[in-house]
């Protein structure tokens, strides 16, 4: 079974910002601090990181990150929504 894929390395940093904020912290732990560079609408994550000295390699790891992270908020939510729906009457 393939890993789901919300964030890929051909995405503009400024759309992954918008769409999933979890992912703010994981790119600056990784070094990429253009969150809210002007550059960041135009630029998609693979290039960005390259520019910030990233090897292929790193960029898996951190693409692994970010989507390991919005699957695991997006199951806690579920989880929270699930519960809260079974506590009526």
């Amino acid at each position: 079974m393939a890993k789901k894929e919300f964030v890929t390395k051909n995405m503009a940093i400024a759309d992954i910002v918008e769409k999933y904020p979890v992912c703010i912290e994981i790119m600056l732990r990784y070094g990429l601090h253009c969150v809210g560079c002007h550059v960041a609408a135009d630029e998609s994550l693979e290039q960005g990181a390259k520019g910030h000295g990233m090897d292929d390699e790193q960029i898996e790891e951190m693409l692994d990150d970010m989507n390991e992270k919005i699957l695991s908020e997006q199951e806690e939510n579920y989880n929270e929504f699930s519960t809260n729906g079974d506590e009526e009457e």
